[in-house]
């Protein structure tokens, strides 16, 4: 029964296997498999167009992949129709799993029109379908992790770039996800603000959250993930520690990648 149970606990929390995706003739992922596990960060790296994005969005079905599969806790998210129509199969499967994904992405996407608070409640009031006032308690404990609970009554339009990232973070965490999912969360920043918001996804990765980032910040990926993963034109180029990956690895194309990104 051990056995059982320490087999059940090494359950990916996403699995990835053999995914595809094209736009038009541009074939942009060409099979791509890995898991994350539980409490593990999981940094993408590779150059503009390797297809980093693009497979974050396949784990939420933003984007509809073209073959391959996608698993949230070992639950296949159904789709059906051939390449390139497919389609997502159950509304309400992917409704109830995006439910469990917490999705940080480049631009902020907070509701212009409502309160910091408001927004950062919405999800757990409407998809959730929660108590107002726990809620509420909620998401301002979440405003005060991000450093920004005195921020609460204020619209997004009155809050620097980082405290809206800031916010759009506390907005993810307030669904209490099995996932979170970041698609370079700091590169609409400027770099003070980008520390600001680097300092609170390290303290997530600190408590043990599950975490897939793409990132173009070498150092922030080295100091954050417990696997890096090198997407070089829509295939895994390079997997490992962060200190395989930077330190020792055999691939060509990582070391040009990488001293290319030094320069910067």
């Amino acid at each position: 029964m051990a056995q059982a149970a320490a087999a059940a606990e090494k359950r990916p929390v996403v699995e990835i296997r053999n995914l595809h995706k094209s736009f038009g003739a541009l074939e942009v992922l060409k099979g791509i498999s890995f898991c994350a596990f539980e409490g593990e960060v999981i940094s993408l790296i590779g150059s503009s167009g390797s297809g980093k994005s693009t497979l974050l969005r396949c784990i939420n079905m933003l984007e509809v992949p073209d073959g391959g599969s996608v698993l949230i806790d070992g639950e296949e998210i159904k789709l059906w129709g051939a390449t390139p129509h497919r389609q997502i199969a159950d509304e309400n499967q992917i409704r109830r799993i995006r439910s469990e994904l917490g999705m940080v992405f480049q631009s902020f996407n907070l509701w212009a029109h409502m309160t910091i608070l408001q927004n950062v409640m919405e999800a757990p009031l409407v998809v959730q379908k929660r108590d107002r006032a726990e809620v509420e308690e909620e998401a301002l404990e979440m405003l005060g992790k991000v450093g920004i609970r005195d921020k609460a009554d204020s619209y997004p339009s009155q809050l620097s770039g980082g405290q809206q990232q800031r916010a759009a973070i506390a907005r993810a965490l307030c669904i209490n996800p099995r996932l979170m999912l970041f698609d370079e969360p700091t590169s609409a920043l400027d770099p003070e603000l980008e520390v600001e918001v680097l300092r609170v996804i390290k303290i997530l990765a600190d408590e043990g959250r599950t975490m897939v980032l793409v990132t173009h910040d070498m150092e922030f990926a080295r100091s954050v993930s417990d696997r890096v993963i090198f997407l070089h034109q829509g295939l895994v180029e390079e997997e490992g520690t962060p200190e395989t990956v930077f330190n020792s690895t055999k691939s060509e194309r990582l070391k040009q990648f990488l001293n290319a990104g030094a320069h910067h």
